[in-house]
């Protein structure tokens, strides 16, 4: 649907979620901010576009906000049917947003062997049969702008979630498009149940983004798997996603303290219920923010990490 002038979010199915895209229009030429999944832009854009009269010849500039298989997943299929677009992605996330066995590998797969931890074999089969990308055209760093005719889409670095995440400001509408950049207590189903942890990774970058986009004053915030937000509800999103991370603190320094040293799991399962309302299956995907302010902990030196048959532990430091 149009949600603005020139702004339209156009949500897929994602198993018991959704992935949102948006597309952005004006006189000058349009913009793609992701392509969900391969079965995304056939099933649920194409529609869409046809619907409101839109060629998707005249998408110029496809912009994936990071490297996920949801949010780069129907880039091929987006090719096929606008083949002059130039499509784009953050810097540090090129390689994974072009080869999907490297974004298993050094993304999905970067705890096996440290912690022990890992997707299902079901759901790594599941992301390489939703996956069809293309090369990066370009890389992006955060400030360069696209000239839809009518008004200018900024870029921005929002490294956090993934190293390379980028989201979108559009000055005229007041409007922050930020995909995962910034995710909350809990991501949720379609229907607003938990689903899983918030899958932030580096708290440090992520703690700074939310403070740079939270200075933007927006008046509406979109996101990929989240309602609209508008007015005061930005600011609460945005500044109840930085208590998250607090919360996260708080949790492990009472586990460790408690228990001594325990791997990343141990850790996990006894912080999950202070954490969330997810299933054990679901809280395992702590691993991705808890890690990030373990991380930042052990930089603080109140966090020592150690090893115990192979697998990395931590230790609060009395």
């Amino acid at each position: 649907m149009q949600i603005r002038h020139g702004i339209h979010r156009i949500e897929a199915p994602l198993g018991e979620r959704f992935i949102a895209m948006y597309l952005l229009t004006g006189p000058a030429g349009a913009l793609l901010f992701d392509t969900g999944i391969a079965d995304s832009v056939p099933g649920t854009l194409l529609p869409y576009l046809d619907r409101i009269g839109f060629d998707p010849a005249g998408i110029r500039w496809v912009i994936s906000s990071h490297c996920d298989f949801d949010h780069t997943g129907g880039n091929a299929a987006l090719a096929a049917v606008a083949p002059h677009a130039k499509f784009l992605a953050g810097r540090a996330d090129v390689t994974m947003t072009e080869d999907v066995e490297e974004l298993i590998t050094g993304r999905y797969g970067e705890f096996t062997d440290r912690d022990g931890f890992s997707d299902p074999p079901e759901t790594t089969a599941e992301v390489r049969a939703s996956t069809g990308l293309v090369p990066v055209d370009q890389a992006l760093d955060g400030g360069e702008v696209f000239d839809l005719g009518d008004r200018r889409i900024e870029v921005i670095a929002a490294p956090g979630h993934s190293p390379g995440h980028l989201t979108l400001w559009d000055e005229v509408n007041r409007t922050l498009l930020i995909s995962d950049a910034v995710l909350g207590e809990t991501v949720p189903t379609a229907d607003g149940r938990p689903a899983f942890p918030p899958t932030y990774r580096d708290t440090v970058a992520y703690v700074d983004t939310i403070a740079r986009l939270r200075d933007r004053d927006a008046e509406l915030l979109l996101t990929a798997h989240y309602p609209v937000y508008e007015a005061a509800a930005v600011n609460d999103f945005l500044t109840g996603s930085l208590a998250y991370t607090e919360r996260v603190d708080a949790v492990i320094e009472r586990q460790l303290s408690d228990a001594g040293e325990l791997t990343s799991l141990e850790l996990i399962h006894r912080c999950a219920s202070d954490l969330g309302p997810w299933a054990a299956p679901a809280a395992e995907y702590l691993i991705f923010p808890m890690t990030g302010n373990l991380e930042r902990l052990v930089a603080a030196g109140r966090v020592v990490v150690g090893d115990r048959d192979g697998l990395r532990t931590w230790r609060w430091v009395r």
